[in-house]
């Protein structure tokens, strides 16, 4: 993860990178100023879940997609056992995916995080249950998209230095082997 992306480079994708942030800002915004609007925790509670889910969902399916080449889910097989499942883009295109695109999907992934839980806290210190209850279902599912696709980078990385390995000790091969079929 490059904390500088180059100051030259343009976002690649700007309208993925503009709904990417927008329901985290949407959430965010509407939890803040909703007190000075509504009377109703009910409405703050459904609206700011809602803006969350519709967050989880974009970054999930689409932004973790076309932004940093990653995507995963979780399944669960026959014995009942959670089973994560990873996709990524080949070698050739993650080396092509556009930094500053990159930066700003995983820099705001984890801002988000801290955010929601410096308001967990507040709601902690002013003894409020119900907001810390709207505070941990979007904290929920902003951890979840982290830690899903933290492990997919890293599935992706291990599935690289495979590849690597593999392809090195291919043309070692094929090497000693050209070389003892000269002879």
């Amino acid at each position: 993860m490059d904390l500088n992306p180059s100051q030259g480079e343009n976002y690649a994708n700007p309208k993925i990178c503009f709904f990417h942030v927008l329901f985290k800002a949407g959430a965010l915004a509407f939890y803040i100023l909703s007190a000075l609007f509504f009377d109703s925790f009910v409405i703050i509670f459904v609206v700011t879940v809602l803006l969350s889910a519709l967050d989880f969902w974009v970054v999930k399916n689409v932004s973790g997609r076309i932004l940093v080449g990653l995507r995963w889910w979780n399944e669960i097989d026959d014995n009942g056992e959670s089973v994560w499942k990873f996709e990524c883009l080949d070698q050739e295109s993650l080396a092509r995916m556009n930094k500053k695109d990159s930066w700003l999907f995983w820099w705001t992934l984890y801002l988000t995080a801290v955010v929601w839980i410096f308001f967990g806290i507040f709601s902690l210190i002013r003894f409020q249950a119900d907001y810390l209850l709207v505070v941990g279902v979007c904290l929920t599912l902003s951890i979840a998209n982290i830690v899903g696709f933290t492990k997919c980078r890293k599935d992706a990385k291990k599935q690289i230095q495979q590849f690597a390995s593999q392809t090195i000790a291919n043309r070692f091969s094929s090497t000693i082997q050209s070389a003892f079929s000269v002879v």
